[in-house]
């Protein structure tokens, strides 16, 4: 094993074109216990391999394995390790130092194209873990369970992220055929075509469903989502509140008044929509989620304080 690493740390400091001289300089040590350490007289302090490894541009592991390869930084080591595992920490591991080399500056187009190529390749991972954690809690849960539903509606959501929203929607036709009677689906026919971005499609479906299920608000909220998109503001403002009508808890429906209300300019009544939706959830005892609507309202407070002092001048 010492022999491996003496021929190792040779063959990384000739690679790395340094001398003797400049790696003693940067490691703290002398010429000479470098020259002892490649020719397996004496073996490195264990505390001074982290700074050795870091030197060289591998991993302390690297050191005692034959064939080690010399990178131009250790980001790129680390990218190969991920690279050949596929490991989510591994990735963690190649994305802080290469974070660590763009603050600095120094890296090249051969890095940032690796850097992508590590996102590219988590993005895959993750793609398929959430599609294969949603079918884990589809084939788990039953129809009746609102948990079923929002991961349906969720899944539809994330294929069309994914540029996959035709399948939502040739998956949820083929769903609805059979299942005329419940309006859950008929909700996941209007969300599947809301998401491939098919407003008015969209609009057409939740026409036809609150025919059928007058009584349900959550489509109340994508009808009023769909109309807002299409520039029906009236009707927008109608569906939304007659979702809270239905339903005065449903949270959905608030937080798209309260955008709107601030793409219109009307920062007190989205003060007042975001506050109404925190102390609700204070109420709850959802203390982290309460975090989110105050946060708007005080953006909300700050653009009222600046307008009201604009108009004193």
């Amino acid at each position: 094993m010492s022999q491996i690493l003496s021929q190792n740390l040779k063959r990384l400091r000739t690679e790395k074109n340094y001398t003797q001289e400049e790696a003693a300089r940067i490691l703290g040590v002398t010429a000479q216990t470098i020259s002892r350490w490649e020719c397996n007289i004496t073996l490195p302090d264990v505390m001074l391999l982290p700074e050795i490894a870091k030197l060289y541009c591998v991993t302390i592991d690297d050191l005692f394995m034959n064939n080690i390869d010399a990178y131009d930084n250790y980001a790129q080591r680390l990218f190969a390790i991920y690279e050949n595992s596929r490991k989510p920490s591994d990735f963690i591991r190649a994305d802080e130092e290469f974070k660590k080399m763009i603050t600095t500056g120094k890296y090249s187009s051969e890095d940032l194209r690796l850097y992508g190529i590590s996102h590219q390749y988590m993005a895959t991972y993750c793609i398929n873990k959430g599609l294969e954690l949603f079918d884990q809690v589809l084939n788990t849960h039953e129809e009746k369970d609102d948990v079923y539903w929002q991961t349906r509606r969720q899944k539809l959501l994330f294929l069309s992220q994914i540029g996959r929203s035709q399948e939502g929607i040739e998956l949820q036709r083929k769903r609805l055929e059979t299942s005329q009677n419940d309006p859950e689906e008929w909700i996941c026919m209007v969300a599947a075509y809301s998401y491939a971005g098919e407003a008015e499609t969209a609009l057409q479906w939740f026409q036809c469903a609150i025919q059928k299920f007058p009584g349900h608000a959550i489509l109340y909220v994508y009808g009023g989502d769909l109309c807002k998109r299409l520039g029906q503001i009236p009707e927008a403002i109608e569906h939304w509140d007659h979702a809270l009508e239905l339903d005065p808890t449903l949270n959905a429906v608030k937080y798209s008044k309260g955008f709107y209300y601030e793409e219109m300019g009307e920062w007190k009544k989205a003060y007042e929509t975001w506050i109404d939706i925190a102390e609700e959830d204070k109420r709850d005892g959802r203390t982290h989620e309460m975090q989110y609507p105050f946060k708007l309202a005080e953006n909300c407070l700050n653009k009222l304080e600046r307008k009201a002092k604009e108009s004193q001048f």
